[in-house]
This record gives structure tokens, sequence and C-alpha cells, in this order.
């Protein structure tokens, strides 16, 4: 279901609770956290993160702002217990570098399709809202890399329309998509092979989020959704009677946190801190506690437009 938005006086205050919890082993104090890891990588851990805030000192003690769009279940979304709070893997992840820097987070919902702009704008500092890095977003926003990614084909159930991938099953059906998404290209690349076989073109129906893409497949106004596989197996959960998953695809992407292209030194201070998160373990963790695949997991790279 669609979370309706928070009040304006409280979009960029929204909290979320720390990520790095207590191992059922042992447990070391990490910067003030407790870390959930292996012992050696809980006792390097401290040392890691203080010697990154000693090289890049520019950020700690500062709050900065991280731009979602909180629509997304297991990675970004509002907490049903308390809307004043945002939950999943993303939210988790960022105040886990964040802790590891020495900033806290504080949060801006937008449209995905604002994600970047916002960041441009100078109204967010950083984006980390399971947003998929490409070179033609790379000349927006640098990108750090940190998660696989596999996409689902959301369908209704029994998957009338026969749709078995972005191809030319999909020739006469209507794909729900959230504007911006690197999936419509890829739809809309299909529109003359379509015409050329002599079949109706497929038409695109654009929403703000995802819950409205899955609101559209339930309404029948669509007849596939196709997005992050986690986001699908979600909904097929949520809506077993009603949703399959048709198959899943591979996109040739990968997930990346958003920085200004102006501050490569902000880029690489976060870069190094997802190293050490994943070096202790967190990353893993976190992947099975918001219940994602944790062949999702990758080591961190850069990708820019250059």
């Amino acid at each position: 279901m669609d979370r309706p938005e928070l009040p304006q006086a409280r979009r960029g205050t929204a909290r979320a609770s720390k990520p790095w919890r207590k191992a059922a082993t042992g447990a070391a104090i990490a910067l003030g956290l407790v870390v959930a890891a292996p012992l050696s990588a809980q006792a390097a851990a401290p040392a890691a993160c203080t010697a990154l805030q000693e090289k890049y000192p520019d950020w700690k003690g500062k709050t900065l702002v991280n731009a979602i769009n909180p629509h997304t279940p297991g990675y970004e979304t509002i907490d049903p217990k308390d809307p004043s709070k945002y939950i999943g893997f993303d939210i988790d992840l960022g105040e886990a570098i964040g802790e590891c820097l020495g900033f806290k987070l504080t949060y801006k919902p937008v449209t995905f399709a604002a994600l970047l702009t916002t960041l441009a704008a100078g109204q967010a500092d950083i984006v980390i809202s399971d947003i998929y890095a490409t070179k033609e977003r790379a000349k927006a926003a640098d990108f750090i890399t940190y998660s696989k990614v596999f996409d689902g084909v959301l369908v209704a159930k029994g998957n009338p329309k026969g749709i078995n991938g972005i191809n030319m099953s999909m020739c006469g059906t209507a794909a729900a998509e959230n504007t911006g998404y690197v999936e419509v290209p890829l739809i809309q690349a299909l529109i003359p092979e379509c015409k050329k076989a002599g079949k109706a073109e497929p038409t695109i129906q654009l929403y703000d989020n995802n819950a409205n893409c899955i609101q559209a497949i339930l309404a029948g106004r669509a007849d596939t959704y196709i997005n992050d596989v986690n986001t699908v197996d979600s909904a097929v959960k949520a809506y077993p009677d009603k949703l399959e998953k048709a198959i899943a695809v591979t996109i040739p992407y990968s997930v990346g946190i958003a920085v200004p292209r102006d501050k490569p030194k902000f880029r690489d201070a976060v870069l190094a801190a997802l190293i050490e998160v994943q070096k202790a373990g967190t990353h893993m963790e976190l992947l099975k506690k918001h219940g994602l695949d944790v062949n999702n997991f990758k080591e961190p790279d850069i990708l820019t437009a250059d």
C-alpha cells in the first residue's frame, strides 16, 4: 500500500534507528555503536573509522540530507509503526556509513525522478535510495555502487498476457513504471521491433512511486511492472492471490549511492566508509535483516561520466 507523504514540517527530520546491532556471539563498541560482525572485523572497525574521520574531518559532527523516494519496501519506506521514521536497508546502510564518518543523516522525501535534480540543486547532500547507477545518470552525479541488480517481471496472477521478459512478449501490453526508471527506455526500444513484426506496440504508464505501479496492475490498468526483484517479490508476498513474478531478468546495472559531481573528496570518503562497513559484516547482515537476497551484495566501486 502507498503511504501518505510526511507533513512538510517533518520531511527533513524523519529519523531512522541505528543499523549496527549486537552480535549474538559478542560485541564491540565502535564510535559509540555496537557492531554486528565477526570478532576480527569488530576489532578493526573502530580504528578504521576513527582513521577515516581524521582523514576526512570535513563531515564529522555534521548533519547531512539524504534524498529518498520512500516507497520501496525493504529498501526505504515510512515506518508503519511510526510515521516520523523511515526504515529499510538503504536507511540502515546510510546510517552505518554516517556513523563511520561521524555524520548524521536527515531525510528529504521526493519523487524518484526528482532524486538527482534535488541533489544537483543542493537540496540534498547524498542519495541512498535504490537508484541504478548508469552512465547517463552519472552526468548528473557520481556513484558509489554497492548492489547487483536483478529485475523481476510482476504480472497479474496467471500471467494472462504471457509476458516473459523485456522482449517481444510485451508487444501490445501496458507496462507501469516509475518516471525516470532505466526500464522505461528498454521497453521503448521494443516499439519499433513490435511494429516491424506487425504487432501492437507496448505502452508505458508513468507513476511517481512503486506502490502506484503495483496498484495499476491490481486495478487492471497495466499488465506488468518491471523493477528490482526484491520489490517485485515483496508485492507478490503482499498480494499472493492477485500477483505473481513471471520471471527474473538480468539488468546490466548496479545500485549506487549518488553524490555531487563537484565533491570528489566526499565521494572518496563515502567509498572508504562503505568498504569498512562491508569489512565489518554489517552490509551482509542488513541484507538478511530486511529480507533481501544476499546475492545482491557487491564490493563497491565508482561510476562517473568520465
